[in-house]
């Protein structure tokens, strides 16, 4: 388990803890004086202003005319990037947020949605959601045989949302450009703490859409990941603190409730949890296609029998026998290694014992996708991931060849695709109680209107698909049956990469933005 969390929380892209302040104050830039402005930021070496005179301003938002085509339409748009100061309880400007805007050319449709998109982690940037699955241009990686020197160049991108919401991809504190203009005690007190990073985020949401003037349009809110924890919790903070109340919510291979998963070899639930996952790995190795008929003997299993059979315990050889088989029967894993596991299959275990044989090891983002074991006789699987190792350069390379050349928002920076530095600051421990179920069901009940949509990668063991099934099959049914959906795709965290499975988010989006 340790591990498991430890490369979630470096990674991508997945509650109430203590030890965070209370939420900060902003205004736009030229709410505070430019006297004043230039006052706090020549405070060198006072407190928590000392880093903010060493850094190089921002350049002002940059935008650009662009064109891309989908489903046999030609869409001009205008493509922004620029940055908005978060601001602590007392107006000093802490922090400087960078989002990347996409907005439909021609004249202001009131009625066109607004989409903010969050990728996870903690410590992930934006990128992800952007270049890959929902903006307009794309870059492909993710997917077998996806390589990180491979040319780096955008094309129109089939699956993207543009025809039916504008966008704004937000980069967090520490990720893409985005950057504390604070000593890092305060940094993590503002920004690095679950409770915090609601709270700054919603405001930034609030904070654009205040100056560029679209309070009254539809709102919608879709985060991947560690962003698929915070889309809820961000639409219930702004339905009842901000004043804010957002149409519907889309969360792509979410992490929703760590508390699921916790209790060790006590509890079921983690091994519940991953096994259809497992199952999926297998089927799609043997060519079955991966549907919910395919998938539904080992989901019926899983929440049934064999958590039964778990709970007996050695108590119960025959209830051991009865999970060694059908565990080895679901994975196809060898039955030697089933038994000695006793039927419960650690997921860092499953992808290298998958391909220990080939001196290879499977992604824990698609168990399907692999990478030489760099450490084959090493009784520990390698540090990093075939997936997150591979996307680092392409995605990075993309997003800075894009805001620098393209749109024109020049800045000599590091861009941070994935920060592991914000991942170590974030607040200790945050794993094993983190979860946004609450603000979920908070969020569904306040507004009956709100339209939510869960989607999954089959093979995906990060944020495994049966977590979410288990999660929502406990909230009671509030108004319309339908407005609270899960599907799932084949692929795995980032099935977008496949473009069946992209094609098939959006058709199941436009569902919910009633663009269709």
């Amino acid at each position: 388990m340790g591990s498991k969390w430890k490369i979630l929380a470096a990674a991508c892209a997945v509650a109430l803890l203590a030890g965070s302040a209370a939420a900060p104050a902003w205004a736009d830039d030229d709410a505070k004086p430019a006297a004043d402005a230039k006052k706090d930021e020549g405070k060198k070496g006072e407190g928590a202003d000392k880093f903010i005179g060493d850094l190089p301003p921002f350049p002002k938002d940059a935008s650009v005319k662009q064109v891309t085509h989908v489903a046999g339409k030609t869409l001009n748009y205008t493509a922004t990037v620029g940055s908005l100061p978060v601001r602590d309880d007392k107006g000093k400007k802490i922090a400087e947020v960078v989002f990347t805007a996409y907005v439909l050319d021609g004249p202001r449709d009131p009625s066109r949605p607004i989409t903010f998109a969050f990728n996870g982690g903690p410590g992930a940037a934006s990128v992800y959601l952007n270049l890959g699955a929902i903006g307009p241009k794309r870059i492909q990686f993710g997917a077998q045989g996806d390589s990180p020197s491979d040319p780096a160049r955008l094309v129109d991108n089939p699956g993207t949302w543009l025809d039916f919401t504008d966008m704004v991809f937000i980069d967090p504190v520490g990720t893409g450009y985005s950057r504390s203009l604070v000593n890092d005690e305060e940094s993590k007190k503002q920004f690095f703490t679950v409770k915090s990073d609601i709270a700054y985020l919603s405001r930034v949401v609030f904070d654009w859409l205040v100056k560029n003037e679209r309070m009254a349009s539809p709102k919608f809110v879709v985060g991947e990941s560690y962003g698929g924890f915070r889309t809820p919790r961000i639409a219930h903070y702004l339905q009842t603190d901000l004043g804010v109340g957002p149409s519907g919510v889309v969360m792509v291979s979410p992490f929703l409730d760590a508390q699921s998963e916790q209790g060790g070899n006590f509890s079921p639930m983690s091994w519940i949890g991953t096994l259809p996952s497992m199952a999926a790995a297998n089927y799609e190795r043997q060519g079955k296609p991966l549907t919910p008929e395919t998938m539904a003997a080992v989901e019926a299993y899983a929440r049934s029998e064999f958590a039964v059979d778990l709970l007996k315990g050695r108590s119960d050889q025959a209830a051991v026998d009865r999970i060694v088989h059908k565990v080895t029967e679901f994975t196809g894993l060898n039955p030697t290694f089933v038994k000695r596991s006793g039927g419960r299959i650690e997921s860092r275990a499953f992808l290298r014992e998958l391909y220990r044989d080939q001196g290879k090891v499977g992604s824990w983002y698609d168990s399907n996708v692999t990478a030489y074991d760099p450490f084959p006789w090493s009784p520990d699987a390698p540090d990093g991931d075939p997936i997150l190792n591979q996307i680092i350069a392409p995605t990075t390379s993309a997003m800075v060849d894009f805001t620098n050349r393209t749109v024109g928002w020049k800045l000599s920076a590091r861009y941070n695709a994935l920060s592991n530095d914000v991942g170590e600051k974030w607040e200790k421990g945050w794993w094993a109680t983190a979860e946004s179920v609450t603000d979920f069901r908070q969020a569904v009940a306040t507004d009956p209107k709100m339209k939510v949509l869960i989607v999954h990668g089959y093979d995906d063991l990060s944020c495994p698909y049966f977590v979410s099934k288990l999660i929502v099959d406990q909230m009671p049914t509030m108004g319309e049956a339908g407005r609270v959906q899960i599907k799932v795709y084949p692929g795995g965290h980032m099935f977008y990469s496949r473009p069946d499975s992209q094609a098939a988010l959006r058709r199941d989006v436009m569902g919910v933005y009633a663009a269709r």
